[in-house]
């Protein structure tokens, strides 16, 4: 395939500063790496939680955007298993060294020594992408298109938190009902679980946008479900529902935190916690993961409501997300 010498990308320079519209070079994959034609990237709350300096530690200049999906134009020496042409996944995973003590015990989302796709690494706000080859997800058909996008981050660490309580539970409430719930209870109806969808206070939209995909309830964060719940994730970044959550849970419950960032938790009083009711968060993703889920997601089907912008609409969507008003997921589409 003849490539281009140069792409567009949306270059993030530093906290306060708008992305930039950039001319860069088409980069060359290394050994083990694949480049990658990008169709759509999703636009992640974990961006602005990196735009906005609460993940400090970017590379800069960073080309961000970790929920990728394109095409294999090229690939790298020793890269097997992977063809150019090939419809794949990227998400926020994108390395990590196979030798601590995490990588051999089966737990490589927390490798020591990790690399994450548009923080770390440069990521898919931008026409072409680099990825090593074995985190890789190959796609199904059905999402190689912008409404894939949003399950390569929203759909993985949604998954990831749902797999973390128990499998008996059936009253699962949902704290923050963005990208990764409208993802989640497709998964969690076709299992045959009962959600209650908790928003912003006032929020009638979103309630309304949960009801309409099956929630048995939806009500304001500050409100108490109509029955107990068996188990609780928080998608939203707000520290109080942690405590929120453990008063609406049953005893035994869990409350699960899918965010990779929260304000703090305000202290509490140790009778909502006792019962053994239990609180635990959720770091990135394992490779197991994502197989699972993308092999799940097409027998659902699982789809997404995916609001499109332009590559160079970027700082529109982040802006657009950053307000709530994105319904469901947004998405950057090349071309």
């Amino acid at each position: 395939m003849s490539l281009p010498a140069t792409m567009k990308a949306m270059v993030f320079e530093g906290v306060g500063k708008p992305l930039q519209l950039k001319e860069l070079p088409v980069p060359v994959p290394l050994a083990n790496q694949v480049l990658i034609k990008v169709i759509a990237c999703g636009v992640c709350r974990t961006d602005l939680h990196i735009i906005d300096g609460e993940l400090d530690k970017p590379k800069l200049p960073l080309i961000p955007g970790h929920e990728i999906v394109g095409i294999i134009v090229k690939t790298g020496e020793g890269v097997t298993g992977m063809n150019e042409g090939q419809l794949i996944g990227l998400p926020w995973l994108g390395y990590t060294c196979g030798k601590c003590k995490y990588c051999t015990s089966g737990r490589e989302n927390l490798c020591d020594n990790a690399l994450f796709t548009g923080y770390t690494l440069d990521g898919g706000y931008a026409e072409y992408t680099l990825a090593y080859a074995q985190y890789c997800f190959p796609l199904d058909a059905m999402y190689g298109n912008a409404n894939g996008a949003p399950l390569l981050c929203a759909g993985l660490i949604g998954y990831r938190s749902y797999s973390m309580i128990d499998a008996g539970a059936v009253n699962i409430g949902i704290y923050g009902f963005g990208t990764a719930a409208h993802i989640l209870i497709q998964v969690a109806l076709h299992q045959g679980k009962k959600i209650f969808a908790f928003t912003r206070d006032g929020d009638v939209v979103a309630q309304k946008f949960a009801l309409s995909l099956g929630a048995a309830w939806a009500g304001d964060s500050s409100s108490s479900p109509p029955e107990k719940l068996d188990a609780a994730i928080i998608f939203a970044p707000v520290g109080n529902l942690v405590t929120k959550a453990l008063q609406d849970v049953d005893k035994g419950g869990a409350v699960i935190c899918g965010g990779i960032h929260m304000s703090d938790i305000p202290s509490f009083k140790y009778d909502i916690l006792w019962g053994e009711r239990m609180i635990r968060s959720v770091a990135n993703l394992t490779r197991k993961d994502g197989v699972e889920f993308l092999k799940l997601a097409p027998q659902i089907p699982v789809k997404t409501d995916t609001q499109t912008f332009k590559l160079s609409g970027a700082n529109e969507a982040l802006e657009s997300l950053r307000r709530g008003k994105i319904q469901g997921a947004a998405a950057l589409v090349m071309g």
